[in-house]
């Protein structure tokens, strides 16, 4: 890879996604076929969480295990990002101790600080702004499913979140016309948007989930309420009435659209339980690749 960090997928070149979409997709053949690699053997990764993660953690160790390398957990009392000590001399410690650091966090300044100072690699395991990790495995599912990007149209019902801008970013890399149907006041950022037009993306805003679900290819959604923002649980839930990806959103999309959704779903919400488990669903393919794409990112940045 020409660059040194995974801080967003806009920071990549478009050469620089297709080796990650490659070597994830040799990687997972490999890990089929029952294969270990010691690439990072003696390497070692250290995991900065300030949230908590289900796939985060488990896809990363698991990772770092099958390419023979270690992860160190790191919990939001062992580092207090700012506060015990700045995040300049977090990141100028753990680049004498570990070879990687992945960072999962709060604010994407915090991201931008560790991949400034430290001089290691440095992987956006997610923030407020982008979540290219779960990007990454979300453009790789839909590669093994489609097999090619080209003409293909994703809908993303739900909030403008990090989700959605790292869809919005990988959409610009690939060709993929990328909708979103949100409620007005929560499109995504203006200059992310903005940055994907120049680079010749369609980017198409709705306000309603069917209409944006019409003869599209992937139907993807996201929890209303992102971890850090439970005080507005219930206004959002007022906001996203009518938003649910259901079995009646699902008919609308081309018959063999895949469904996707990062997880942890909550059901009856943005998803109906039946949606999740229709036909079409590619929910734990995507999760699995979390891993997949991931190792990728550990293998070409670290080795």
């Amino acid at each position: 890879m020409k660059t040194t960090n995974l801080v967003s997928l806009s920071a990549i070149s478009t050469e620089d996604f297709w080796e990650i979409l490659e070597t994830a997709r040799i990687l997972k053949l490999e890990s089929k076929a029952g294969v270990r690699h010691d690439m990072l053997a003696g390497k070692t990764l250290g995991m900065i969480f300030q949230k908590p993660s289900l796939r985060t953690r488990v896809s990363f160790e698991t990772g770092m295990w099958k390419l023979g390398g270690h992860a160190i957990y790191l919990g939001p009392s062992d580092i207090k990002l700012g506060q015990r000590e700045t995040t300049e001399d977090i990141a100028l410690n753990l680049s004498r101790y570990v070879d990687g650091i992945m960072a999962r966090v709060f604010e994407h300044q915090t991201i931008k600080d560790l991949a400034e100072h430290a001089t290691i690699p440095v992987i956006n395991g997610l923030c407020d702004v982008y979540h290219p990790c779960q990007g990454l495995a979300d453009f790789l599912t839909i590669w093994e499913k489609k097999r090619s990007f080209d003409g293909l149209t994703l809908t993303f019902i739900g909030d403008g979140n990090n989700v959605a801008h790292s869809l919005i970013n990988g959409c610009a890399k690939v060709g993929m016309v990328f909708r979103i149907a949100c409620p007005k006041g929560f499109e995504p950022n203006e200059a992310i948007v903005a940055g994907a037009r120049e680079m010749g993306a369609s980017i198409e805003i709705f306000h309603d989930p069917r209409e944006a679900a019409v003869g599209a290819d992937v139907l993807y959604t996201d929890v209303w309420v992102s971890m850090g923002q439970e005080t507005d649980t219930s206004s959002k839930q007022n906001a996203f009435e009518g938003f649910t990806l259901d079995e009646g959103v699902v008919a609308l999309a081309h018959k063999d659209a895949i469904i996707l959704h990062c997880l942890p779903a909550h059901y009856d919400e943005e998803i109906t339980y039946g949606a999740s488990r229709s036909k079409g669903s590619a929910i734990f393919d995507q999760a699995e690749n979390r891993m997949h794409a991931q190792n990728a990112v550990l293998a070409l940045l670290m080795a």
